[in-house]
Protein backbone atom coordinates (compact mmCIF):
# COMPACT_ATOMS: atom_id res chain seq x y z
CA UNK A 1 0.00 0.00 0.00
CA UNK A 2 2.83 2.36 0.87
CA UNK A 3 4.66 1.75 -2.41
CA UNK A 4 1.49 2.30 -4.50
CA UNK A 5 0.91 5.59 -2.69
CA UNK A 6 4.47 6.66 -3.38
CA UNK A 7 4.21 5.88 -7.10
CA UNK A 8 0.91 7.79 -7.33
CA UNK A 9 2.39 10.77 -5.55
CA UNK A 10 5.38 10.84 -7.90
CA UNK A 11 3.05 10.70 -10.88
CA UNK A 12 1.07 13.68 -9.68
CA UNK A 13 4.30 15.53 -8.92
CA UNK A 14 5.50 14.94 -12.48
CA UNK A 15 2.19 16.11 -13.90
CA UNK A 16 2.27 19.20 -11.69
CA UNK A 17 5.86 19.92 -12.62
CA UNK A 18 5.10 19.66 -16.35
CA UNK A 19 2.06 21.90 -15.93
CA UNK A 20 4.16 24.44 -14.04
CA UNK A 21 6.81 24.40 -16.77
CA UNK A 22 4.17 24.90 -19.47
CA UNK A 23 2.64 27.79 -17.51
CA UNK A 24 6.06 29.35 -16.97
CA UNK A 25 6.88 29.04 -20.66
CA UNK A 26 3.55 30.62 -21.59
CA UNK A 27 4.07 33.44 -19.11
CA UNK A 28 7.58 34.03 -20.46
CA UNK A 29 6.21 34.21 -24.00
CA UNK A 30 3.59 36.73 -22.89
CA UNK A 31 6.21 38.77 -21.05
CA UNK A 32 8.38 38.80 -24.15
CA UNK A 33 5.49 40.19 -26.16
CA UNK A 34 4.54 42.85 -23.64
CA UNK A 35 6.62 45.98 -23.05
CA UNK A 36 8.60 45.69 -19.84
CA UNK A 37 8.49 41.90 -19.88
CA UNK A 38 11.41 39.52 -19.63
CA UNK A 39 13.29 41.38 -16.92
CA UNK A 40 17.02 41.05 -17.10
CA UNK A 41 16.65 38.11 -19.49
CA UNK A 42 15.79 40.23 -22.52
CA UNK A 43 18.21 39.25 -25.24
CA UNK A 44 19.95 41.85 -27.40
CA UNK A 45 18.30 42.27 -30.78
CA UNK A 46 20.37 41.85 -33.94
CA UNK A 47 22.08 44.92 -35.33
CA UNK A 48 20.24 46.19 -38.41
CA UNK A 49 22.19 46.07 -41.65
CA UNK A 50 22.01 48.61 -44.50
CA UNK A 51 18.62 50.27 -45.08
CA UNK A 52 15.92 47.68 -45.66
CA UNK A 53 12.54 47.88 -47.33
CA UNK A 54 10.89 51.31 -47.29
CA UNK A 55 7.68 51.69 -45.29
CA UNK A 56 5.58 53.56 -47.84
CA UNK A 57 3.47 55.31 -45.20
CA UNK A 58 6.47 56.98 -43.58
CA UNK A 59 8.21 57.45 -46.92
CA UNK A 60 5.24 59.33 -48.36
CA UNK A 61 4.88 61.40 -45.19
CA UNK A 62 8.60 62.27 -45.25
CA UNK A 63 8.30 63.52 -48.83
CA UNK A 64 5.36 65.71 -47.83
CA UNK A 65 6.98 67.03 -44.63
CA UNK A 66 10.12 68.21 -46.42
CA UNK A 67 8.05 70.40 -48.75
CA UNK A 68 7.22 72.78 -45.91
CA UNK A 69 10.78 74.10 -45.97
CA UNK A 70 10.18 75.09 -49.59
CA UNK A 71 6.92 76.79 -48.59
CA UNK A 72 8.75 78.82 -45.93
CA UNK A 73 11.73 79.98 -47.99
CA UNK A 74 12.62 83.64 -48.07
CA UNK A 75 14.76 85.22 -50.78
CA UNK A 76 15.30 84.51 -54.47
CA UNK A 77 13.95 81.01 -54.97
CA UNK A 78 15.91 78.36 -56.83
CA UNK A 79 14.20 75.39 -58.50
CA UNK A 80 10.95 76.46 -56.89
CA UNK A 81 8.55 73.53 -56.57
CA UNK A 82 5.73 75.45 -54.85
CA UNK A 83 3.60 77.02 -57.61
CA UNK A 84 2.08 79.76 -55.44
CA UNK A 85 5.41 80.91 -53.96
CA UNK A 86 7.79 83.45 -55.50
CA UNK A 87 10.77 85.62 -54.60
CA UNK A 88 10.39 87.70 -51.44
CA UNK A 89 12.31 89.80 -48.90
CA UNK A 90 15.11 90.36 -51.41
CA UNK A 91 16.35 93.48 -49.62
CA UNK A 92 16.50 91.97 -46.12
CA UNK A 93 19.77 93.08 -44.51
CA UNK A 94 20.42 95.88 -46.99
CA UNK A 95 20.44 98.58 -44.29
CA UNK A 96 23.50 96.88 -42.74
CA UNK A 97 25.15 96.15 -46.06
CA UNK A 98 24.30 92.45 -45.74
CA UNK A 99 22.33 89.93 -47.76
CA UNK A 100 19.93 88.37 -45.26
CA UNK A 101 17.39 87.45 -47.90
CA UNK A 102 17.64 83.70 -47.34
CA UNK A 103 16.46 81.75 -44.32
CA UNK A 104 12.97 80.55 -43.46
CA UNK A 105 9.89 82.42 -42.33
CA UNK A 106 9.12 81.43 -38.79
CA UNK A 107 5.55 80.21 -39.00
CA UNK A 108 2.40 81.62 -40.58
CA UNK A 109 3.89 85.11 -40.58
CA UNK A 110 6.94 86.64 -42.29
CA UNK A 111 9.28 87.10 -39.36
CA UNK A 112 12.74 85.58 -39.41
CA UNK A 113 13.88 84.71 -35.89
CA UNK A 114 17.40 83.28 -35.79
CA UNK A 115 16.81 81.33 -32.57
CA UNK A 116 14.11 78.87 -33.72
CA UNK A 117 15.53 78.87 -37.26
CA UNK A 118 18.93 77.74 -35.96
CA UNK A 119 17.25 75.06 -33.82
CA UNK A 120 15.50 73.84 -36.97
CA UNK A 121 18.89 73.59 -38.68
CA UNK A 122 20.48 71.74 -35.76
CA UNK A 123 17.85 69.02 -35.56
CA UNK A 124 17.63 68.77 -39.35
CA UNK A 125 21.41 68.29 -39.51
CA UNK A 126 21.21 65.74 -36.68
CA UNK A 127 18.52 63.89 -38.62
CA UNK A 128 20.74 63.73 -41.70
CA UNK A 129 23.75 62.59 -39.67
CA UNK A 130 21.78 59.74 -38.08
CA UNK A 131 19.48 58.83 -40.96
CA UNK A 132 21.01 60.16 -44.16
CA UNK A 133 21.24 56.64 -45.57
CA UNK A 134 17.56 56.08 -44.83
CA UNK A 135 16.62 59.44 -46.35
CA UNK A 136 18.63 58.51 -49.41
CA UNK A 137 16.90 55.14 -49.68
CA UNK A 138 13.57 56.99 -49.58
CA UNK A 139 14.89 59.48 -52.20
CA UNK A 140 14.47 62.39 -49.79
CA UNK A 141 18.06 63.27 -48.87
CA UNK A 142 18.50 66.05 -51.44
CA UNK A 143 15.47 68.08 -50.24
CA UNK A 144 16.73 67.81 -46.67
CA UNK A 145 20.21 69.05 -47.64
CA UNK A 146 18.69 71.88 -49.67
CA UNK A 147 16.59 73.05 -46.70
CA UNK A 148 19.54 72.84 -44.34
CA UNK A 149 21.82 74.86 -46.58
CA UNK A 150 19.17 77.55 -47.09
CA UNK A 151 19.26 78.13 -43.34
CA UNK A 152 23.04 77.88 -42.89
CA UNK A 153 23.59 80.33 -45.76
CA UNK A 154 21.48 82.77 -43.77
CA UNK A 155 23.39 82.05 -40.54
CA UNK A 156 26.72 82.70 -42.24
CA UNK A 157 25.44 86.02 -43.59
CA UNK A 158 23.95 86.92 -40.18
CA UNK A 159 27.37 86.56 -38.51
CA UNK A 160 29.43 89.29 -40.20
CA UNK A 161 32.00 89.59 -37.40
CA UNK A 162 33.13 87.54 -34.41
CA UNK A 163 30.92 89.20 -31.80
CA UNK A 164 27.90 90.23 -33.87
CA UNK A 165 24.95 88.04 -34.86
CA UNK A 166 21.70 89.27 -36.39
CA UNK A 167 18.90 87.52 -34.55
CA UNK A 168 15.77 89.02 -36.09
CA UNK A 169 14.62 90.35 -39.44
CA UNK A 170 11.36 92.25 -39.38
CA UNK A 171 9.27 94.05 -36.78
CA UNK A 172 6.75 91.71 -35.12
CA UNK A 173 4.27 94.51 -34.50
CA UNK A 174 4.35 95.70 -38.12
CA UNK A 175 4.31 92.14 -39.41
CA UNK A 176 1.37 91.02 -37.31
CA UNK A 177 -0.63 94.11 -38.30
CA UNK A 178 -0.51 92.91 -41.89
CA UNK A 179 -2.12 89.96 -43.65
CA UNK A 180 -0.40 89.67 -47.01
CA UNK A 181 1.67 87.41 -49.20
CA UNK A 182 5.45 87.59 -48.59
CA UNK A 183 5.98 88.38 -52.27
CA UNK A 184 4.16 91.71 -51.90
CA UNK A 185 5.52 92.93 -48.54
CA UNK A 186 6.29 96.64 -48.45
CA UNK A 187 6.60 97.41 -44.73
CA UNK A 188 9.98 98.09 -43.14
CA UNK A 189 12.00 95.07 -42.03
CA UNK A 190 14.41 96.35 -39.39
CA UNK A 191 17.30 94.25 -38.10
CA UNK A 192 18.12 93.23 -34.53
CA UNK A 193 21.62 92.17 -33.52
CA UNK A 194 23.34 90.78 -30.46
CA UNK A 195 26.86 91.97 -29.64
CA UNK A 196 29.17 92.51 -26.68
CA UNK A 197 26.92 95.16 -25.13
CA UNK A 198 23.63 93.43 -25.98
CA UNK A 199 24.44 89.74 -25.58
CA UNK A 200 22.34 86.75 -26.48
CA UNK A 201 24.17 83.59 -25.46
CA UNK A 202 21.09 81.47 -26.13
CA UNK A 203 20.85 82.46 -29.81
CA UNK A 204 24.59 82.60 -30.46
CA UNK A 205 25.12 79.14 -28.96
CA UNK A 206 22.18 77.67 -30.90
CA UNK A 207 23.60 79.10 -34.12
CA UNK A 208 26.96 77.58 -33.17
CA UNK A 209 25.31 74.19 -32.64
CA UNK A 210 23.55 74.41 -36.01
CA UNK A 211 26.71 75.30 -37.88
CA UNK A 212 28.82 72.67 -36.13
CA UNK A 213 26.27 69.96 -36.90
CA UNK A 214 25.86 71.15 -40.49
CA UNK A 215 29.65 71.24 -40.98
CA UNK A 216 29.65 67.46 -40.55
CA UNK A 217 26.74 67.01 -42.94
CA UNK A 218 28.55 68.86 -45.76
CA UNK A 219 32.07 67.63 -44.97
CA UNK A 220 32.14 64.94 -47.67
CA UNK A 221 30.37 66.93 -50.40
CA UNK A 222 31.79 70.45 -49.93
CA UNK A 223 34.89 70.65 -47.74
CA UNK A 224 35.28 74.41 -48.16
CA UNK A 225 31.69 75.14 -47.10
CA UNK A 226 32.05 72.71 -44.19
CA UNK A 227 35.18 74.50 -42.99
CA UNK A 228 33.47 77.89 -43.19
CA UNK A 229 30.58 76.59 -41.09
CA UNK A 230 32.91 75.16 -38.47
CA UNK A 231 34.89 78.40 -38.19
CA UNK A 232 31.65 80.34 -37.63
CA UNK A 233 30.49 77.75 -35.08
CA UNK A 234 33.67 78.04 -33.02
CA UNK A 235 33.64 81.83 -33.04
CA UNK A 236 29.96 81.96 -32.14
CA UNK A 237 30.48 79.58 -29.23
CA UNK A 238 33.31 81.73 -27.91
CA UNK A 239 31.12 84.82 -28.28
CA UNK A 240 28.20 83.12 -26.49
CA UNK A 241 30.37 81.85 -23.65
CA UNK A 242 32.40 85.05 -23.18
CA UNK A 243 29.62 87.66 -23.33
CA UNK A 244 26.85 86.02 -21.40
CA UNK A 245 23.23 87.05 -21.29
CA UNK A 246 19.77 86.21 -22.61
CA UNK A 247 18.63 87.73 -25.88
CA UNK A 248 15.20 88.35 -24.36
CA UNK A 249 16.81 90.44 -21.62
CA UNK A 250 18.83 92.44 -24.14
CA UNK A 251 15.63 92.87 -26.19
CA UNK A 252 12.57 92.55 -23.91
CA UNK A 253 10.16 92.53 -26.88
CA UNK A 254 11.41 89.03 -27.67
CA UNK A 255 9.71 87.82 -24.50
CA UNK A 256 6.41 87.91 -26.39
CA UNK A 257 7.72 85.52 -29.04
CA UNK A 258 10.74 83.37 -28.15
CA UNK A 259 11.39 83.98 -24.49
CA UNK A 260 14.33 81.72 -23.72
CA UNK A 261 14.36 80.71 -20.07
CA UNK A 262 18.10 80.00 -19.90
CA UNK A 263 21.24 79.99 -22.00
CA UNK A 264 23.34 77.37 -20.22
CA UNK A 265 21.47 74.55 -21.99
CA UNK A 266 22.44 76.08 -25.35
CA UNK A 267 26.07 76.37 -24.23
CA UNK A 268 26.16 72.65 -23.40
CA UNK A 269 24.33 71.79 -26.63
CA UNK A 270 26.74 73.83 -28.75
CA UNK A 271 29.84 72.45 -27.02
CA UNK A 272 28.53 68.90 -27.52
CA UNK A 273 28.12 69.46 -31.24
CA UNK A 274 31.52 71.13 -31.47
CA UNK A 275 33.13 68.12 -29.82
CA UNK A 276 31.53 65.83 -32.39
CA UNK A 277 32.64 68.12 -35.21
CA UNK A 278 36.21 68.70 -34.04
CA UNK A 279 37.18 65.93 -31.63
CA UNK A 280 38.68 68.69 -29.47
CA UNK A 281 38.69 67.43 -25.87
CA UNK A 282 38.24 70.99 -24.61
CA UNK A 283 34.58 70.88 -25.63
CA UNK A 284 34.02 67.47 -24.02
CA UNK A 285 35.60 68.66 -20.79
CA UNK A 286 33.38 71.75 -20.94
CA UNK A 287 30.16 69.68 -20.92
CA UNK A 288 31.31 67.03 -18.45
CA UNK A 289 34.04 67.94 -15.95
CA UNK A 290 33.78 71.73 -16.00
CA UNK A 291 30.06 72.45 -16.27
CA UNK A 292 28.09 69.21 -16.16
CA UNK A 293 27.12 69.29 -12.50
CA UNK A 294 26.37 73.00 -12.58
CA UNK A 295 24.44 73.32 -15.83
CA UNK A 296 23.12 69.96 -16.99
CA UNK A 297 20.38 69.21 -14.45
CA UNK A 298 21.45 65.57 -14.30
CA UNK A 299 18.71 63.31 -13.03
CA UNK A 300 15.92 65.75 -13.87
CA UNK A 301 14.25 64.90 -17.19
CA UNK A 302 12.63 67.78 -19.08
CA UNK A 303 10.97 68.35 -22.48
CA UNK A 304 13.07 68.91 -25.60
CA UNK A 305 12.14 72.13 -27.42
CA UNK A 306 13.50 75.27 -29.06
CA UNK A 307 13.80 76.60 -25.49
CA UNK A 308 15.19 73.57 -23.63
CA UNK A 309 18.09 71.73 -25.27
CA UNK A 310 18.99 69.58 -22.26
CA UNK A 311 17.16 66.39 -23.37
CA UNK A 312 18.72 66.67 -26.82
CA UNK A 313 22.17 67.08 -25.29
CA UNK A 314 21.58 64.09 -23.01
CA UNK A 315 20.68 61.83 -25.91
CA UNK A 316 23.47 63.19 -28.14
CA UNK A 317 26.12 62.63 -25.45
CA UNK A 318 24.68 59.18 -24.74
CA UNK A 319 26.00 58.31 -28.19
CA UNK A 320 29.55 58.71 -26.83
CA UNK A 321 28.73 56.51 -23.85
CA UNK A 322 27.17 53.86 -26.10
CA UNK A 323 29.98 53.72 -28.64
CA UNK A 324 32.90 54.68 -26.38
CA UNK A 325 36.21 56.31 -27.15
CA UNK A 326 39.77 55.60 -25.98
CA UNK A 327 40.52 59.32 -25.68
CA UNK A 328 37.87 59.98 -23.02
CA UNK A 329 39.13 60.28 -19.45
CA UNK A 330 37.50 58.59 -16.45
CA UNK A 331 36.15 61.91 -15.20
CA UNK A 332 34.66 62.69 -18.60
CA UNK A 333 33.17 59.20 -18.80
CA UNK A 334 31.51 59.73 -15.42
CA UNK A 335 29.92 62.88 -16.81
CA UNK A 336 28.80 61.07 -19.95
CA UNK A 337 27.22 58.35 -17.81
CA UNK A 338 25.24 61.01 -15.94
CA UNK A 339 23.98 62.39 -19.26
CA UNK A 340 22.99 58.90 -20.40
CA UNK A 341 21.27 58.10 -17.10
CA UNK A 342 19.21 61.26 -17.48
CA UNK A 343 18.45 60.40 -21.10
CA UNK A 344 17.15 57.04 -19.92
CA UNK A 345 14.90 58.84 -17.45
CA UNK A 346 13.54 60.86 -20.37
CA UNK A 347 12.88 57.63 -22.30
CA UNK A 348 11.28 55.95 -19.28
CA UNK A 349 8.88 58.85 -19.00
CA UNK A 350 7.71 58.32 -22.57
CA UNK A 351 6.93 54.58 -22.69
CA UNK A 352 3.22 54.34 -21.85
CA UNK A 353 3.27 51.46 -19.32
CA UNK A 354 6.58 52.41 -17.68
CA UNK A 355 6.38 53.00 -13.92
CA UNK A 356 7.89 56.42 -14.68
CA UNK A 357 5.48 57.23 -17.53
CA UNK A 358 4.29 60.80 -17.75
CA UNK A 359 0.57 61.33 -17.33
CA UNK A 360 0.78 64.26 -19.75
CA UNK A 361 -1.02 62.55 -22.64
CA UNK A 362 -4.31 62.74 -24.45
CA UNK A 363 -6.80 59.90 -24.30
CA UNK A 364 -5.65 58.99 -27.79
CA UNK A 365 -2.08 58.47 -26.56
CA UNK A 366 -0.41 61.68 -27.73
CA UNK A 367 2.19 63.33 -25.50
CA UNK A 368 0.52 66.64 -24.63
CA UNK A 369 2.25 69.37 -22.62
CA UNK A 370 0.70 72.68 -23.65
CA UNK A 371 -2.21 73.97 -25.69
CA UNK A 372 -0.24 76.23 -28.00
CA UNK A 373 1.49 74.17 -30.69
CA UNK A 374 0.70 70.95 -28.84
CA UNK A 375 2.37 68.65 -31.39
CA UNK A 376 5.75 70.24 -30.71
CA UNK A 377 6.52 68.13 -27.66
CA UNK A 378 5.14 64.87 -29.04
CA UNK A 379 7.24 65.21 -32.18
CA UNK A 380 10.40 66.20 -30.31
CA UNK A 381 10.00 63.41 -27.75
CA UNK A 382 9.38 60.80 -30.43
CA UNK A 383 12.45 61.95 -32.36
CA UNK A 384 14.67 61.51 -29.29
CA UNK A 385 13.09 58.11 -28.64
CA UNK A 386 13.77 56.77 -32.14
CA UNK A 387 17.38 57.99 -31.99
CA UNK A 388 17.94 56.42 -28.58
CA UNK A 389 16.39 53.12 -29.61
CA UNK A 390 18.72 53.01 -32.61
CA UNK A 391 21.76 53.62 -30.40
CA UNK A 392 20.62 50.61 -28.38
CA UNK A 393 20.10 48.45 -31.47
CA UNK A 394 23.44 49.38 -33.00
CA UNK A 395 25.32 48.50 -29.79
CA UNK A 396 23.20 45.42 -29.01
CA UNK A 397 21.96 46.98 -25.78
CA UNK A 398 19.09 44.74 -24.70
CA UNK A 399 17.01 47.06 -22.55
CA UNK A 400 16.61 50.15 -20.45
CA UNK A 401 15.44 49.73 -16.88
CA UNK A 402 12.59 51.89 -15.64
CA UNK A 403 12.04 51.37 -11.90
CA UNK A 404 12.51 47.61 -12.15
CA UNK A 405 10.82 47.05 -15.51
CA UNK A 406 12.82 46.50 -18.68
CA UNK A 407 12.10 47.86 -22.15
CA UNK A 408 13.70 46.84 -25.41
CA UNK A 409 14.63 49.07 -28.35
CA UNK A 410 11.46 47.77 -30.02
CA UNK A 411 9.33 49.05 -27.14
CA UNK A 412 10.91 52.49 -27.47
CA UNK A 413 10.52 52.44 -31.25
CA UNK A 414 6.86 51.50 -30.84
CA UNK A 415 6.31 54.61 -28.74
CA UNK A 416 7.94 56.78 -31.41
CA UNK A 417 5.79 55.16 -34.09
CA UNK A 418 2.64 55.74 -32.03
CA UNK A 419 3.27 59.49 -32.01
CA UNK A 420 4.00 59.55 -35.75
CA UNK A 421 0.89 57.47 -36.44
CA UNK A 422 -1.24 59.83 -34.36
CA UNK A 423 0.06 62.77 -36.38
CA UNK A 424 -0.65 60.97 -39.65
CA UNK A 425 -4.28 60.18 -38.84
CA UNK A 426 -4.46 57.41 -36.24
CA UNK A 427 -6.28 59.63 -33.77
CA UNK A 428 -9.85 60.20 -32.53
CA UNK A 429 -10.42 62.91 -35.15
CA UNK A 430 -9.19 60.59 -37.97
CA UNK A 431 -7.37 63.66 -39.24
CA UNK A 432 -3.83 63.95 -40.56
CA UNK A 433 -2.14 66.90 -38.85
CA UNK A 434 0.48 66.90 -41.63
CA UNK A 435 -0.98 69.08 -44.36
CA UNK A 436 -0.96 67.36 -47.74
CA UNK A 437 -0.70 63.84 -46.32
CA UNK A 438 -3.68 61.51 -46.52
CA UNK A 439 -7.22 62.27 -47.60
CA UNK A 440 -8.24 64.37 -44.62
CA UNK A 441 -6.08 67.19 -43.25
CA UNK A 442 -6.63 70.81 -42.09
CA UNK A 443 -7.93 73.12 -44.81
CA UNK A 444 -7.62 76.42 -42.97
CA UNK A 445 -3.98 76.55 -41.89
CA UNK A 446 -3.18 79.88 -40.20
CA UNK A 447 -0.68 80.93 -42.86
CA UNK A 448 -0.70 84.20 -44.80
CA UNK A 449 0.69 82.95 -48.10
CA UNK A 450 -1.49 79.85 -48.18
CA UNK A 451 -4.65 81.79 -47.37
CA UNK A 452 -4.40 84.44 -50.12
CA UNK A 453 -4.83 83.75 -53.85
CA UNK A 454 -1.56 84.24 -55.71
CA UNK A 455 -3.03 86.95 -57.94
CA UNK A 456 -4.78 88.91 -55.16
CA UNK A 457 -3.87 92.57 -54.61
CA UNK A 458 -4.33 92.99 -50.89
CA UNK A 459 -1.67 95.42 -49.79
CA UNK A 460 -1.08 95.02 -46.08
CA UNK A 461 -4.75 94.66 -45.20
CA UNK A 462 -5.87 91.31 -46.62
CA UNK A 463 -7.62 90.33 -43.41
CA UNK A 464 -10.72 89.20 -45.27
CA UNK A 465 -8.68 86.12 -46.17
CA UNK A 466 -7.79 85.49 -42.54
CA UNK A 467 -11.45 85.54 -41.50
CA UNK A 468 -12.87 83.78 -44.57
CA UNK A 469 -14.73 80.51 -43.88
CA UNK A 470 -13.38 79.05 -47.14
CA UNK A 471 -10.49 76.58 -47.39
CA UNK A 472 -7.06 78.01 -48.17
CA UNK A 473 -6.66 78.52 -51.93
CA UNK A 474 -3.06 77.29 -51.64
CA UNK A 475 -1.97 74.12 -49.86
CA UNK A 476 0.84 74.66 -47.33
CA UNK A 477 2.34 71.28 -48.17
CA UNK A 478 4.14 69.65 -45.28
CA UNK A 479 2.91 72.06 -42.59
CA UNK A 480 2.58 70.37 -39.22
CA UNK A 481 -0.21 72.35 -37.61
CA UNK A 482 -0.30 73.18 -33.91
CA UNK A 483 -2.39 70.14 -33.11
CA UNK A 484 -5.19 68.91 -30.89
CA UNK A 485 -6.43 70.00 -27.51
CA UNK A 486 -5.89 67.65 -24.58
CA UNK A 487 -9.27 66.03 -25.22
CA UNK A 488 -8.07 65.08 -28.74
CA UNK A 489 -10.33 67.63 -30.46
CA UNK A 490 -9.31 70.04 -33.21
CA UNK A 491 -11.08 73.08 -34.66
CA UNK A 492 -10.02 73.73 -38.25
CA UNK A 493 -10.30 77.50 -38.37
CA UNK A 494 -7.78 80.02 -39.66
CA UNK A 495 -8.63 82.29 -36.73
CA UNK A 496 -7.71 79.48 -34.35
CA UNK A 497 -3.95 80.06 -34.54
CA UNK A 498 -3.36 78.03 -31.37
CA UNK A 499 -4.27 74.87 -33.28
CA UNK A 500 -3.88 75.68 -36.98
CA UNK A 501 -0.61 77.63 -37.19
CA UNK A 502 2.44 75.67 -38.32
CA UNK A 503 6.08 76.36 -37.46
CA UNK A 504 9.34 75.42 -39.12
CA UNK A 505 11.00 74.21 -35.93
CA UNK A 506 8.41 71.41 -35.63
CA UNK A 507 9.33 70.25 -39.11
CA UNK A 508 12.99 69.58 -38.26
CA UNK A 509 12.24 66.91 -35.66
CA UNK A 510 9.31 65.56 -37.69
CA UNK A 511 11.67 64.92 -40.61
CA UNK A 512 14.06 63.16 -38.22
CA UNK A 513 11.28 61.04 -36.73
CA UNK A 514 9.92 59.95 -40.11
CA UNK A 515 13.44 59.28 -41.40
CA UNK A 516 14.06 57.00 -38.43
CA UNK A 517 10.84 55.09 -39.10
CA UNK A 518 10.97 54.91 -42.90
CA UNK A 519 13.25 51.86 -42.74
CA UNK A 520 15.78 50.27 -40.39
CA UNK A 521 19.54 50.69 -40.47
CA UNK A 522 22.38 50.69 -37.99
CA UNK A 523 23.63 54.13 -37.00
CA UNK A 524 27.22 55.18 -37.54
CA UNK A 525 29.52 55.05 -34.52
CA UNK A 526 30.92 58.46 -35.43
CA UNK A 527 29.61 61.41 -37.42
CA UNK A 528 33.05 62.14 -38.88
Amino acid sequence: MGSKYTRGCCGWLIVALVAALVATAAMFAIMKRKPGGGGKHLKPLPVPGPPGAIDSKYGDALGVALQFFQVQKSGKLENNQIPWRGDSALTDGKEAGLDLSKGLYDAGDHMKFTFPMAFTATVLAWSVLEYGDQMSAAKQLDPALDALKWITDFLIAAHPSDNVLYIQVGDPDLDHNCWERPETMTEKRPLTQINKKSPGSDVAAEAAAAMAAASMVFKSSDTTYSDVLLQHAQKLFTFADTYRGLSSESYPKLQDFYNSTSYVDELLWAASWLYHATGDQTYLSYVTVQNGKTYADWGRPTWFSWDDKNPGTQVLLSRLNFFGSKQISNAENEGLKSYRDTAESVICGLIPDSPQATASRTGGGLIWISGWNSLQHATNAAFLAIVYSDYMLSTRTAAVQCSGKYYSPTDIRNFAASQANYILGDNPMKLSYLVGYGSSYPQQVHHRGASIPADAKTGCKGFQYLHSPDPNPNVAMGALVGGPFQNDTFVDSRDNAVQTESSTYNSGTLVGLLSGLVTTSSVAQSFT
